[in-house]
């Protein structure tokens, strides 16, 4: 696998995109100082040409045009588990909150599964294209986000899910107001 990268400027920061040159899948999309982002290696060859897509892509989220991306990513990431967790969260539309208990039942493992759930969603190597960012505590408090609280509330603003330090939609921050998903 040869591995290629790009850096793009956003309001989050300068983003580091991450791909695999065969596949034209991406790998990765990591802000700056995130918990377990990826960091370029000695080997890898910047090639910006290759992520046109998704800079576009960015761009158009990023002015408020795109509201789900459509990028291919690289095969091979994560656990069977991890893979059924990301896939969830594609399912929150945007301007969307769900609770981790909701992934949990998404994916049949509600109850004792949350911790799990939380787990696999902190590793989630796609921030801002794979929206684990939409995913806040039962009790509607933001909840871990490896790009750091700051930014999870800045995409939930900017997305219209948060407003006044709570998740729109109910005077109790609540996810009941905004969750088009469904309630787990």
């Amino acid at each position: 696998m040869s591995t290629v990268y790009t850096r793009f400027d956003s309001p989050l920061g300068e983003l580091l995109l991450v791909g695999d040159e065969a596949s034209g899948g991406l790998l990765s999309v990591s802000v700056p100082e995130q918990r377990g982002g990826a960091v370029v290696l000695a080997g890898w060859r910047e090639a910006p040409e290759l992520f046109e897509e998704a800079r576009e892509q960015l761009s158009a989220y990023f002015a408020g045009r795109l509201t789900r991306f459509a990028l291919p990513y690289a095969p091979g990431a994560g656990t069977e588990f991890q893979r059924r967790v990301w896939g969830a969260l594609e399912e929150i539309p945007y301007g969307g909150t769900v609770s981790y208990g909701w992934v949990a039942g998404r994916v049949g493992v509600a109850g004792a599964g949350v911790r799990a759930v939380g787990t696999a969603i902190g590793r989630n190597p796609l921030l801002v294209v794979r929206p684990c960012h939409r995913v806040i505590g039962a009790d509607g408090s933001l909840r871990g986000y490896a790009g750091g609280p700051e930014r999870k509330e800045r995409l939930l603003t900017f997305e219209g899910a948060w407003a006044d330090g709570r998740a729109a939609g109910d005077a109790a921050g609540r996810e009941t107001g905004r969750n088009t998903a469904g309630r787990g």
